[in-house]
C-alpha cells in the first residue's frame, strides 16, 4: 500500500466525512470547480485501487475515491451493515456532504459497481451518470463454476505451486499475472496488499451482490456505461452484454479485450479512455444549445 500511496497525485487531499452511517474516508483530487466523480472500489482493496486512473480522471473531474464502510480502509460504520439499503443510504449521506447541490457521476468496480447500480435505482435524481465496471451480480449471478475453481485452487493439492491466494488471484487476474512487465508488477503489488489485508484486518463478509430483475433494468433511467473484460471469471462477459442489450438497450455496453476481472489493472488506459469518452458524451448531450 505504501508504494500505491506514493504514486497517488501529490496535489490530492484526504478528508473524513461524518454522517449518521459512520465515518467515511475519501481521497479527493482535481479542481473543485470541475464536475464531481465519485469512485467506489471493489471489496477488500480500498480507495487506493484507483491509483492507476486517478491522475487522468482528475484532469477533467473532481474525483472522490471512497473507502467503503464495513470494508478495508479508514471508513468506520456505526451500525451493522445487513442489507443493500444500508450501503445505499450510507452513500447518499456521503454524496450529500460532497456535492449537496450538484449531480454526481458515480463509478464502481466489482462490489463497488454493485453498490453503484443499487444507488442509481434508488436515487436516480442525484446522478448525472453511472459507470459499472464488472459489477458483482447486478447483471448475472456469480457463476457456480467460479466457486468450484476457487475452491480447488485453495486446496492443498500436490503439484500446485504458490499460496492459495496467489493461485486464486493468478487465475482471476490471469491477464495481469501473465501480461507485460508493468501488468505483472501491478499484480504482485495487489497480491502483496491483499496478503497484508488478510493478516491485519478481521472483517465481516461483504453483502452478497444481488442481480437486478428485467423490470429494474428496463426502468434504469440513469445514463449508464457497462464495461467488462472479455476473460471475466465471475460470469460470462458475452452473456452479460447479451442480457443488457436485450432487456435494457439504453445501457451502453462494451467488452474490454485482453482483460478479465483485472480490467482496471491490465487495461487501465483503455478503461479510462472509454470512461472519459462516455462521461464527455453525456456532458455534451446535457449542455444547453447555443
Amino acid at each position: 500500500c505504501r508504494k500505491w500511496t506514493r504514486a497517488w497525485p501529490e496535489s490530492s487531499e484526504t478528508m473524513t466525512l461524518e454522517t449518521a452511517s459512520g465515518r467515511t474516508f475519501a481521497r479527493a483530487c482535481g479542481r473543485t470547480t470541475d464536475p464531481p466523480l465519485v469512485l467506489l472500489p471493489g471489496a477488500r482493496v480500498g480507495s487506493l485501487m484507483w491509483t492507476p486512473h486517478v491522475a487522468a480522471l482528475s484532469a477533467h473531474y473532481r474525483t472522490y475515491a471512497l473507502d467503503i464502510i464495513g470494508d478495508v480502509g479508514f471508513s468506520v460504520n456505526r451500525h451493522k451493515i445487513s442489507k443493500p439499503e444500508d450501503l445505499v443510504n450510507w452513500l447518499d449521506e456521503v454524496l450529500a456532504v460532497l456535492a449537496p447541490e450538484r449531480p454526481v457521476s458515480l463509478m464502481g468496480m466489482s462490489y463497488g459497481g454493485w453498490i453503484a447500480g443499487q444507488y442509481a435505482l434508488r436515487f436516480p435524481g442525484r446522478l448525472r451518470n453511472v459507470v459499472l465496471l464488472a459489477p458483482g451480480g447486478t447483471v448475472l449471478p456469480i457463476a457456480w463454476g467460479f466457486f468450484v475453481r476457487v475452491t480447488l485452487l485453495c486446496l492443498p493439492i500436490p503439484g500446485l505451486g504458490g499460496s492459495p491466494l496467489r493461485r486464486t488471484l493468478g487465475w482471476i487476474f490471469r491477464d495481469s499475472a501473465q501480461g507485460s512487465d508493468a501488468a505483472r508488477a501491478l499484480f504482485e503489488e495487489t497480491l502483496a496488499d491483499l496478503q497484508k489485508i488478510w493478516h491485519l484486518f478481521v472483517l465481516p463478509r461483504p453483502l452478497w451482490p444481488t442481480v437486478l430483475e428485467d423490470k429494474a433494468w428496463q426502468a434504469f433511467g440513469v445514463p449508464c456505461l457497462f464495461l467488462v473484460g472479455e476473460h471475466e471469471k465471475i460470469y460470462s462477459a458475452q452473456a452479460a452484454v447479451r442480457r443488457l442489450n436485450r432487456v435494457a438497450p439504453q445501457i451502453k455496453t462494451e467488452i474490454i479485450p485482453g482483460a478479465g476481472h483485472d480490467l482496471t489493472m491490465v487495461q487501465a488506459e483503455l478503461v479510462v479512455k472509454k470512461v472519459l469518452e462516455f462521461l464527455g458524451e453525456q456532458a455534451a448531450a446535457a449542455a444547453p444549445a447555443a
